[in-house]
């Protein structure tokens, strides 16, 4: 009899959830600057996000979601996508590329939400930002707030482009933090849109606006096991011709309603 030395046991590998930042940093990859520049040098400026959303064949697509008035007000057939490129040293670079938003015709290419501030359209990206666009399964829908006991006060994330600015020369997207600040919120045939207490300006509006465990919340209240968006920056409340501090955001529910028009208008 041949006797053999047995291997010792191995420990069982559990894959641990990514930290919280890693969450956060996987919606701001996927978070991009629009821009369309005009006369005297200045330009149209608002974000977007790119979502996975398969083709009802099962085909991958990527789509762009924005708010509707952000392509609205660029009126021009081409603006700009704010790609962001890795460097072998590690570095970024910013690597913009033009995308055509209207035909040779002057006719959106883009597809609206009929009472909504929300618009989508497919893109070919870059191989990076297809592996890095949202599961379509991360937009919240229309019982999210219910089924995870959201409520004023609650903290969720956005991301933009204030004023055109980015958070360093790569073009990332600059993250703030914000409360609810509106009641009810549901259902949201009643309230489409809620309030969110943050700092708002030009170049914010069709951001992502998200909850990720590094948000607060009330204590003990159920949470997904992934992130959500909750939904599209579109405007700032003014009051006196001043901003208020507070973004109007519609809700996420809107953005699937959104790409359900694209699936029926796609050949």
């Amino acid at each position: 009899m041949v006797i053999q030395d047995l291997p010792p046991e191995q420990p069982a590998i559990v894959s641990a959830p990514p930290p919280e930042w890693d969450l956060t940093v996987g919606v701001i990859n996927a978070t991009v600057q629009l821009d369309q520049a005009f006369g005297s040098g200045q330009r149209k400026v608002g974000t977007g996000f790119l979502i996975s959303a398969p083709r009802p064949d099962g085909a991958p697509r990527v789509v762009l979601v924005t708010a509707r008035h952000v392509l609205d007000v660029m009126p021009g057939n081409e603006a700009r996508i704010g790609w962001r490129t890795a460097e072998a040293d590690g570095a970024w670079k910013f690597t913009p590329e033009t995308l055509s938003i209207r035909d040779a015709g002057g006719a959106p290419l883009w597809t609206a939400h009929p009472e909504r501030d929300v618009a989508v359209m497919e893109i070919t990206a870059p191989p990076a930002f297809a592996q890095a666009a949202i599961p379509l399964g991360w937009l919240a829908e229309a019982d999210a707030f219910d089924r995870w006991r959201m409520g004023p006060g609650d903290e969720l994330l956005a991301l933009g482009y204030p004023h055109g600015l980015s958070a360093n020369r790569a073009g990332f997207p600059i993250l703030r933090l914000g409360r609810i600040s509106s009641w009810p919120l549901t259902p949201i045939r009643h309230f489409p849109i809620f309030l969110l207490d943050f700092v708002v300006a030009q170049g914010n509006s069709g951001g992502p606006v998200f909850w990720t465990p590094a948000a607060r919340r009330v204590p003990g209240a159920p949470a997904p096991d992934h992130p959500f968006i909750a939904g599209v920056l579109v405007q700032e409340v003014q009051g006196g011709g001043e901003g208020l501090d507070l973004g109007v955001v519609a809700h996420a529910q809107y953005v699937r309603e959104t790409i359900q028009r694209l699936d029926i208008s796609s050949p």
